[in-house]
């Protein structure tokens, strides 16, 4: 089994930045990927950012090129999103969640095989 916690989530005014972190526990972390997804009231889940094992391969939804990043830090057990000049549609709730079954990070959420409680974000306008 696989623990993730996630923090960070807040309200912000638009054009503000936020940074979430994930940490997990309960088996070494580098043997997974790992994905950032995110769901707004009446949506459904969709893909921010995915990141490989070591943190070579990167992947960003359109909707947030140039704005977010992803990273991690497998010595800490975390992996971090960055977000920047936030906008109002960027509100829901974030998802951090850790796959083992593909060699590449998926954008697809049923990839993944765990998943942390979620933090929620706002930007106000």
């Amino acid at each position: 089994q696989v623990q993730l916690v996630e923090s960070g989530g807040g309200l912000v005014q638009t054009g503000e930045s936020l940074r979430l972190s994930c940490v997990a526990s309960g088996r070494p972390f580098e043997n997974y990927y790992m994905g950032w997804f995110r769901q707004a009231p009446g949506k459904e889940r969709e893909f921010v950012a995915g990141i490989s094992r070591r943190g070579g391969q990167i992947y960003l939804s359109d909707s947030v090129k140039g704005r977010f990043s992803i990273s991690r830090d497998n010595a800490k057990n975390t992996t971090y999103l960055q977000m920047n000049t936030l906008k109002p549609e960027d509100t829901a709730v974030y998802y951090c969640a850790a796959g083992f079954r593909l060699g590449l990070p998926s954008r697809s959420p049923r990839d993944y095989d765990y998943w942390g409680q979620g933090t929620l974000v706002t930007a106000s306008s």
